[in-house]
């Protein structure tokens, strides 16, 4: 299966976690999802890996441990920057950024396109915009201080990317373990402060329960599932092409989220954000030629 084929997908399904996420969240708190979902990916994982395989190696465990601090600082920046908003400004900020840090970093480490894999890499840029579009009545201009965080939030993302192309060929799935592992720690461990504070895990709408509701839980456990199922796809997709391929794709991951609203919150998908998948999938097409 070619390297842009599995980031198309591994962005279809990472948006598909994101969106149970959000579901979740609304129950239990973005922490507890993140931490729930944390643990629910790491036993996934820990399943897959008599099948998966992978050495276990010092190269392997810290690039991956890496990783998962990457991505908790990640999550971190990005709901703290959504909850300010405005999320249509944001959010796409947030996913172009996290395309162009490896994109770069790819490029200046020597991985080279033809003049369509070029364009191809332009329209994907353009696509992941367009679907990161939140429409939102009213929108005002947002601070410095949650464009820092975007920005943030979007490098943060970039150098997750980084981090994971650096694990050995022959790791495997280690890697991911690493990372789940501690992003688990970490985020178990916020949970545990925020309690011992006598704080709720802050929601974007302020209403978090102060207990792991069972159904929001059940949600998290999902999320979790598809979110490490979507690094497998992408630490598959580095072992097969590029760096700078995959991040362009996998920076596509709002596209998930906005399908899976459409068809099972009958949300309404903005004309710009159909722009934005046709733009992608004629992107991932042309780079899986080149």
């Amino acid at each position: 299966m070619p390297a842009a084929v599995l980031g198309l997908l591994s962005a279809v399904v990472y948006g598909s976690a994101d969106f149970l996420g959000g579901v979740a969240a609304r129950r239990i708190g973005p922490v507890r999802t993140t931490a729930v979902g944390a643990v629910s990916g790491l036993l996934l994982l820990l399943l897959a890996l008599p099948f998966a395989g992978g050495a276990w190696s010092a190269a392997a465990l810290g690039w991956g441990a890496l990783s998962g601090l990457a991505g908790s600082v990640a999550v971190g920046l990005l709901y703290a920057c959504l909850a300010i908003g405005p999320m249509s400004i944001l959010s796409p900020l947030t996913a172009l950024v996290s395309a162009v840090v490896p994109m770069a970093w790819g490029l200046i480490g020597g991985d080279r396109f033809g003049a369509v894999g070029y364009l191809a890499l332009g329209m994907a840029l353009v696509a992941v915009v367009l679907v990161g579009f939140v429409p939102e009545k009213g929108a005002v201009r947002p601070s410095a201080r949650a464009l820092l965080m975007a920005v943030g939030a979007g490098a943060m993302i970039g150098v997750f990317l980084i981090l994971l192309d650096q694990t050995p060929e022959d790791s495997g799935v280690v890697p991911l373990i690493a990372n789940r592992a501690v992003n688990g720690a970490v985020m178990w461990t916020l949970v545990g402060v925020l309690v011992l504070r006598g704080r709720r895990p802050a929601r974007r709408d302020g209403d978090a329960p102060a207990r792991l509701e069972p159904r929001g839980t059940g949600i998290a456990v999902a999320g979790g599932a598809l979110d490490a199922s979507a690094n497998v796809l992408i630490l598959l997709g580095l072992r097969l092409g590029d760096l700078t391929t995959m991040s362009v794709l996998v920076a596509l991951y709002p596209a998930g989220t906005i399908l899976l609203a459409a068809v099972v919150l009958r949300e309404r998908v903005a004309p710009v954000q159909w722009v934005g998948l046709v733009l992608a999938v004629v992107a991932a097409a042309l780079l899986s030629l080149t």
